[in-house]
């Protein structure tokens, strides 16, 4: 008898215990710090801005597609972007948590597609010992849903082309044609990523469908259209760089400068200061509203997705544009024709001149941003303090898109054509995507 009534004892306490286990909550935080140690290994791992691009497009994508499997209000993206088939279904929903699962995707994506996968492993597991301890049965079922779907994402990432661009030659300098880019100082790096038009867009038709207007025609001739672009960089270079301290443009290059690439060279020593890239600063421009906007986790994963969509597609198009132009960076022409002691104020990236990656990137981004949050949404955009760099303010995204696009030429790395047309190609882009993009009714 005391034997049974011992064993009554302890199954109900066991019984109690699983009781206790409540539900586990998911909230757009956690999918903020998710993305936020995505951008933490980034910068860790140095990755050029076009893959960059690509490492935050698809873990986003797999935990929307969740999101949209469960929430009325959101549309599959599945036959909208190219080549993605619908995820599938769970086999059984009962205690089934879709936003536990979406963020298990986005962290399994994301391993894959970064170098130090060890960093994301011990954030994963941390998360999930918690889970588990939390309430392991929900867990364990949301944790192998969140895996089907990563799975089925990671087989379409495999068909974009990426692999096979790994194996493609280096660009080829021409070092006979004036206009032709050249690799520049300090590092004297070889162009990054010059088949990046191969890869697979998202939403755009084709790497080309974008195509600007090409630049000025060549030519050191001191009445030329280009010869007075080269002379204007040099000019406001030497205007803003005359105010010291207190020059504004000067802050506003510096604030957009991320470029993950910045060389420091010391005795015979050279190494790398470590940046975000322009799409990871957009990113942080979409947590922002997030934010501010007290958005819920869906509302959050479609700033996240169709932003990082528009970015994806906006490198594709301008890196096109960069290989075709092939133009050659101020530097390099005003070193060689007006002053050999000039340098930017920021460090010139390694890459073709036209068109402006940060304008393409930044209208494209400003226009997706705008189609969740509105045109007068202000914000503080505090993305840059952890690099020391101050609070900036702005009335709307496309306020801020043009701003980052003036910033190359305060930089002394782009030319005003590079600057104004490569804005309106990111922004006629920006409205593409979101024209085509059914993923829920906009403002």
């Amino acid at each position: 008898m005391k034997r049974f009534v011992l064993i009554s004892i302890l199954a109900l306490t066991v019984l109690s215990c699983k009781k206790e286990q409540k539900p586990i909550t998911i909230g757009a935080e956690d999918f903020h710090t998710a993305v936020d140690k995505v951008t933490e290994i980034m910068v860790h791992d140095i990755f050029s801005p076009p893959v960059a691009s690509r490492i935050y497009a698809y873990p986003n994508i797999g935990a929307y597609e969740i999101i949209a499997e469960k929430e009325s209000g959101y549309q599959s993206l599945a036959g909208q972007i190219r080549g993605l088939q619908h995820i599938p279904k769970p086999e059984d929903t009962v205690g089934l948590n879709y936003h536990l699962a979406a963020l298990v995707a986005h962290m399994d994506l994301s391993r894959q597609l970064i170098f130090s996968e060890d960093k994301m492993t011990t954030y994963r597991d941390s998360l999930y010992t918690l889970w588990e301890t939390q309430n392991e049965e929900e867990f364990i079922k949301s944790k192998q849903y969140g895996l089907i779907v990563s799975e089925h994402i990671a087989s379409w990432m495999d068909q974009d082309n990426y692999k096979q661009t790994r194996t493609m030659p280096k660009f080829s300098v021409d070092t006979d044609d004036p206009s032709r880019w050249q690799p520049t100082p300090p590092a004297y790096m070889d162009g990054i990523e010059p088949h990046w038009n191969k890869i697979r867009p998202f939403v755009i038709d084709s790497a080309g469908q974008f195509q600007p207007a090409p630049p000025p025609p060549f030519s050191m001739e001191q009445n030329s259209d280009f010869y007075k672009e080269v002379r204007e960089v040099y000019d406001i270079s030497n205007e803003i760089t005359a105010k010291g301290d207190d020059s504004e443009e000067v802050a506003i290059a510096q604030f957009w400068d991320c470029n993950p690439y910045v060389s420091v060279t010391r005795g015979h020593l050279m190494f790398a200061t470590k940046k975000i890239t322009p799409g990871a600063h957009w990113i942080g421009i979409a947590k922002i509203a997030s934010r501010n906007s007290q958005a819920d986790v869906g509302k959050t994963m479609h700033a996240y997705t169709k932003t990082s969509i528009a970015i994806a597609d906006a490198f594709i198009s301008c890196w096109d544009e960069k290989y075709r132009s092939n133009l050659i960076r101020p530097e390099t022409l005003i070193n060689e024709h007006i002053d050999d002691s000039w340098e930017p104020v920021l460090q010139t990236p390694p890459f073709p001149e036209y068109t402006s990656g940060h304008s393409v990137v930044s209208g494209a981004a400003a226009e997706a941003l705008t189609s969740i949050f509105g045109d007068n949404f202000a914000f503080d955009d505090d993305t840059e303090i952890p690099y020391g760099l101050p609070v900036r303010s702005f009335a709307s995204f496309r306020e801020a898109a043009n701003e980052a696009a003036i910033s190359r030429m305060y930089g002394g790395i782009h030319y005003r054509a590079a600057v104004d047309v490569g804005v309106q190609q990111g922004r006629d882009l920006g409205q593409f995507v979101v024209q085509r993009l059914d993923m829920k009714t906009e403002l």
